[in-house]
């Protein structure tokens, strides 16, 4: 087996130079420590754990909390790119994820004794259910944090510009002619759902278009028969709208198959855009047009702010937002007069 003296008798450096490098000493100069992992990979070394938690007081374990009710969780291709892209950062500073639950030893707990168990340095929340007393006791605890689409002043949080977002979509369709533009909204109860609704009422307002109580439906959670759902409900209206403006990418997608279902044309007869540009909204057709978020990013940003929360303890919370852009491809068209 590999010890820390083979590397650095490969490497020219001392032990001591090799253990700092995996621990992430700031007196290791960045290309020394990319040369000793670079070497320490060549030759199959795996860091013993026990060891390193022993020496550094860490348990280099992330903890993530994914808890949603419709079952999809991490198949959802949204979240399962935000997790990757965050995954890749954590594990290259040498951390491991663990999923966080209530339930410790088939016995229901908390979120925060769960963490407290297991010991992890920190938690990455993706989704929970935020009217939850124990999601509320875990930010509330010394354990660092980051939240993903949510608002809150007891820890990092990282989203995308959701209203921007939705006041861009509503100006595209309407720079394209439309005039009655309807909106699947992806639930009160998610905070990108209302900041998107919000956005939407917000833009059509600012346009003078009028918002009819049934041109929002309800599409919750995101997924792609409550999507195909809203659509059949839009469609069935007396005056049926020549846009539909989504909250997500598999809202519209189900959106189309509803319309198509009908008998109609995307978008020759109506126009469909969604909000997210997962890799499937690519390749389907029509190709969707809609509003981009930049997963890689939002994933990298929040590993960075956990980190350094882990690593900084008392550093001020911060709130980041970050920017999204339209994504035109082949869904919308300007309406048949």
């Amino acid at each position: 087996m590999t010890t820390i003296y083979d590397i650095a008798k490969r490497t020219g450096y001392s032990p001591t130079t090799v253990s700092k490098a995996f621990n992430n000493y700031s007196d290791v100069r960045a290309k020394t420590r990319e040369e000793i992992l670079r070497t320490a990979r060549e030759m199959g070394y795996l860091p013993n754990a026990h060891a390193r938690t022993l020496t550094t007081k860490k348990s280099w374990t992330i903890g993530v909390l994914f808890v949603e009710n419709t079952g999809a969780g991490i198949r959802h291709p949204f979240f399962s790119a935000v997790i990757e892209s965050f995954k890749q950062v954590a594990v290259a500073k040498g951390y491991a994820l663990m999923f966080i639950s209530k339930d410790v030893g088939g016995k229901q707990s908390g979120y925060l004794e769960n963490c407290r168990i297991r010991g992890v340095d920190g938690v990455v929340v993706f989704l929970s259910d935020y009217d939850d007393p124990y999601f509320r006791e875990l930010l509330e605890s010394d354990i660092p944090t980051v939240v993903l689409d949510f608002e809150t002043e007891l820890s990092h949080t990282v989203c995308s510009d959701n209203m921007t977002g939705a006041l861009q979509a509503v100006e595209y369709l309407v720079s394209l002619g439309h005039r009655r533009i309807a909106h699947i909204s992806g639930g009160g109860n998610t905070y990108p759902g209302q900041q998107r609704e919000l956005g939407y009422r917000t833009a059509m307002e600012q346009q003078g278009l009028e918002v009819p109580d049934e041109y929002v439906a309800e599409g919750a959670f995101y997924a792609l028969e409550n999507g195909y759902a809203a659509m059949k409900r839009l469609l069935a209206l007396p005056q049926r709208p020549t846009a539909v403006f989504a909250s997500g990418d598999l809202l519209a997608l189900g959106a189309v198959m509803a319309a198509k279902d009908l008998g109609l044309a995307v978008p020759e007869d109506v126009s469909v855009m969604g909000y997210d540009d997962i890799e499937l909204a690519g390749y389907v057709t029509p190709a969707l047009t809609t509003v981009r978020q930049n997963t890689g990013l939002l994933g990298t940003r929040a590993a960075e702010l956990l980190l350094a929360s882990m690593n900084g303890p008392g550093t001020v919370q911060e709130a980041l937002v970050l920017p999204v852009e339209i994504i035109v491809r082949d869904s919308c068209a300007p309406p048949r007069m």
